[in-house]
């Protein structure tokens, strides 16, 4: 593979147009972003939103291309348990609509800079969720 020059490609680039690769540190967050400490029907529950690096290289031949990127991961730990992944469908300022890793639509509702409440989803009932900033 001929990386060494998509790497001077890449570099001639960034020195040619004074623009850097985007980084996840670079991304300003949403108000939901960072740990949280939650209560998922009353039991304990962690949850996380970050916003990571997510370069994408792509090969035609010997030549590869690599574009960075930045995307969104959502994790949630019931009662200490594995995480799962999350998925975020929309936010707003006040609300963040996204689904567990089983499909089911959940929802926050910002209350304050460092609370929020709303539910989770699971065989078609809604169970409460309150969540503080770690």
């Amino acid at each position: 593979m001929r990386v060494q020059s998509v790497l001077l490609r890449a570099t001639a680039l960034t020195l040619a147009f004074g623009v850097a690769p985007a980084h996840a540190s670079m991304m300003v967050g949403e108000w939901f972003h960072g740990s949280w400490n939650c209560r998922i029907d009353g039991r304990p529950s962690k949850m996380t939103w970050r916003v990571v690096d997510d370069p994408q290289t792509s090969c035609r031949g010997d030549e590869c291309t690599t574009t960075s990127g930045v995307t969104l991961r959502g994790r949630f730990s019931d009662n200490g348990s594995q995480y799962v992944p999350l998925r975020k469908t929309s936010s707003t300022a006040a609300s963040l609509n996204f689904r567990h890793a089983d499909g089911n639509p959940w929802r926050l509702n910002r209350r304050s800079a460092n609370l929020a409440d709303g539910y989770t989803t699971w065989q078609g009932q809604r169970y409460p969720l309150s969540c503080r900033k770690a």
